[in-house]
């Protein structure tokens, strides 16, 4: 008689745990990210910000709260609604972060912004931090079909390649990604401007990197580079 995939024949089998049914991870982590991206966002000058300001701050923490009344604790409810609704979380996070970065650019180039070396500086790292939690919240949300379907065991194909896939006596028997390490992923593809440890398999896991990657790479220089040439 066969067991089903997290059963203890699975394991005895030597299943990894990433491939096989869980509980879920907790929603805590993803919820602390995207509270500090809204955070971060409100802090970015007036003049970045789509008008006015406080809409999509509100839209994004009106919908981490429907997160948490629709599936609180654990991620483990495969739900078109649920999921809906963390894409356009997501999405509002990213287009927010994206807007002000456009208009930070268009004032660098025109001389209308950046007349402050301190200031600029600081407007560059929360513009390039909420870029990080971001990526980061795309990489965990479309991972083998997002965090429900990775608790389901659904996916035997990943999309990531983390270091205790490929040598799994490094970690404990349980270990399966969760958000941070996605959010890791991010930063360090986000400061090397390419992969570190953990590699992208699929044409849009690398395809997400490449954007990263270019993102970050202008970011960097047209902050940093204008800031030098104030503070000189």
């Amino acid at each position: 008689m066969s067991e089903a995939p997290g059963g203890q024949a699975g394991h005895a089998h030597g299943v990894p745990a990433w491939l096989r049914p869980s509980q879920g991870e907790h929603r805590w982590q993803m919820s602390t990210a995207a509270l500090v991206a809204i955070g971060l966002q409100l802090v970015v000058p007036a003049a970045l910000e789509m008008r006015p300001g406080f809409v999509l701050p509100t839209l994004e923490g009106l919908l981490l709260v429907a997160l948490w009344v629709a599936d609180p604790g654990r991620i483990s409810k495969r739900s078109t609604a649920v999921r809906t609704v963390s894409v356009l979380l997501v999405g509002a996070i990213s287009f927010a972060n994206a807007w002000s970065l456009a208009l930070l650019m268009h004032g660098l180039y025109t001389g209308k912004a950046g007349q402050s070396g301190g200031p600029l500086l600081l407007t560059g790292a929360a513009i390039w931090g909420t870029n990080v939690i971001a990526f980061g919240f795309w990489y965990w949300e479309f991972d083998r079909g997002g965090p429900a379907a990775r608790a389901s065991g659904s996916h035997p194909h990943p999309d990531f390649l983390f270091p205790q896939m490929s040598q799994p006596e490094l970690a404990s028997h349980d270990w399966e990604p969760q958000f941070f390490d996605y959010l890791y992923t991010s930063f360090t593809n986000a400061t090397a401007f390419s992969p570190t440890d953990v590699m992208p398999l699929s044409r849009w896991a690398k395809m997400l990197f490449l954007c990263q990657s270019a993102i970050s790479v202008i970011t960097a220089t047209l902050v940093v580079a204008r800031a030098v040439n104030i503070l000189r």
